[in-house]
C-alpha cells in the first residue's frame, strides 16, 4: 500500500473521529505497515469486545481501564501497556476518563475509509 499520512499530525490540526457513546479518536500516523491511534474515554465508556487480524499494542496514556484480552482481565493506569495477538477477542471499560494510544501492525484500513 502505498498511501502514508503526513510526517506531522498535530493534535490541533487533526479531526476527531466519534467511534462510540463516549469515545473518540484521532489518527496519528500510518503507513501501509503501521498506524498509531490516539483514543480517548469518558468514564463509563466501552470498547466493545471484537477481535481483528492485526497485531495492536496500547499504551495508557492516562486515566483507568478495565481491560479484558482473551481469557485475562486486568485493570490498568497510566503508564501501562498491553499487547494483543491477531484473532484475539479483547475490549474494555473505561473506569477514570482517559486516552489509550493503540499502534496497530499492519496499517487498520478500515480506520481510513469514510
Amino acid at each position: 500500500m502505498s498511501e502514508q499520512s503526513k510526517n506531522f499530525i498535530l493534535e490541533s490540526e487533526t479531526q476527531w473521529e466519534t467511534v462510540g457513546e463516549g469515545v473518540i479518536r484521532q489518527i496519528l500516523g500510518y503507513d501501509g505497515q503501521i498506524m498509531t491511534v490516539k483514543v480517548q474515554f469518558e468514564a463509563g465508556a466501552e470498547g466493545y469486545a471484537h477481535k481483528h487480524s492485526h497485531v495492536q499494542t496500547t499504551y495508557v496514556a492516562s486515566g483507568v481501564f478495565l481491560f479484558k484480552v482473551g481469557e485475562e482481565t486486568h485493570t490498568v493506569k497510566a503508564g501501562d501497556g498491553l499487547y494483543m495477538e491477531p484473532n484475539v477477542e479483547h475490549g474494555v471499560v473505561c473506569l477514570e476518563a482517559g486516552i489509550l494510544i493503540d499502534t496497530f501492525s499492519p496499517l487498520r484500513e478500515d480506520f481510513l475509509k469514510k
